[in-house]
């Protein structure tokens, strides 16, 4: 369990962003008086962001974005309980209230993994607990359909492939920057490409921003060379990597081809088995 990063149902939806990028999380905690009232996510931002139509994102608030109806447990939960029950409501942390409802902290599926990696009682193949088969996009797919993938498969990532092998993969949290084009990623300065990426009013969100959305494509705002994993790894390793690296998934495969994909969600999957 960590402490939680905590905002005001007030906060705007561009103060929300820039919390998420500065914290380098997925998540915020909303409170009122203490007690968790919402949780906002890297997923509820994209989603509001890029169905706004012509609303002005200036007058949105972490209130219209929120997820209100929240999954709790007290001090006395254990780690098999919060697996379950983030397997069961599909989410990724539950928050953790003290005995008067006053927020006490947040456990995320980096803290079920963490415990996986420091407590796991045997070895476990990457083969038994990666998911197949892959969804995957192409990197000239447009952003909007890299966008409507994410969202009607519910997913928090995509493996970026060509002649299968993955070349690069996109998270909710790469939509939420200002998206960088390619050619000022190769040849930007530094320094240009950090004020792009964290400008407090970027401009694609004075448009519309499907329209904006649709003059992107994959391999403008993917993360190539992704990090991957053999198939006949241990999940440990795995984990490690997930750990090491900060991210949330692993493209696995097997003679440089892709076969599968492991997450946080596949170890988590691992825990409430009790494997």
């Amino acid at each position: 369990m960590k402490r939680a990063v905590v905002t005001s149902p007030k906060t705007s939806l561009l103060d929300a962003r820039s919390m998420l990028l500065r914290h380098r999380i997925g998540r915020l905690v909303v409170t009122e008086n203490e007690k968790p009232v919402g949780i906002i996510t890297e997923k509820d931002l994209v989603r509001s962001i890029y169905r706004m139509d012509n609303k002005s994102i200036e007058n949105m608030q972490v209130n219209d974005a929120m997820t209100k109806k929240l999954v709790t447990v007290t001090e006395d939960a254990t780690m098999y309980d919060c697996a379950r029950l983030m397997l069961n409501h599909k989410i990724s942390s539950i928050i953790v209230l003290k005995k008067d409802s006053s927020l006490f902290g947040i456990i995320t599926k980096t803290d079920m993994v963490s415990v996986f990696l420091t407590q796991a009682a045997e070895s476990i193949s990457v083969s038994k607990v990666m998911t197949k088969p892959v969804i995957t996009v192409k990197t000239a797919d447009s952003l909007l359909y890299v966008e409507s993938v994410l969202m009607k498969n519910k997913i928090s990532r995509v493996v970026v492939s060509r002649n299968r092998k993955p070349v690069g993969i996109i998270t909710h949290r790469d939509f939420i920057p200002a998206k960088i084009p390619l050619w000022l990623r190769q040849s930007g300065d530094p320094k240009e490409i950090e004020n792009y990426q964290m400008a407090e009013k970027p401009h694609e969100f004075k448009s519309n921003q499907l329209s904006y959305l649709g003059t992107f494509i994959a391999a403008d705002i993917m993360t190539p060379n992704p990090i991957t994993v053999d198939v006949k790894e241990d999940v440990s390793e795995a984990s490690l990597l997930m750990i090491r690296h900060g991210i949330s998934g692993l493209p696995v495969v097997q003679k440089s081809l892709l076969v599968g994909i492991i997450t946080k969600t596949d170890i988590v999957k691992a825990i409430s088995l009790g494997n």
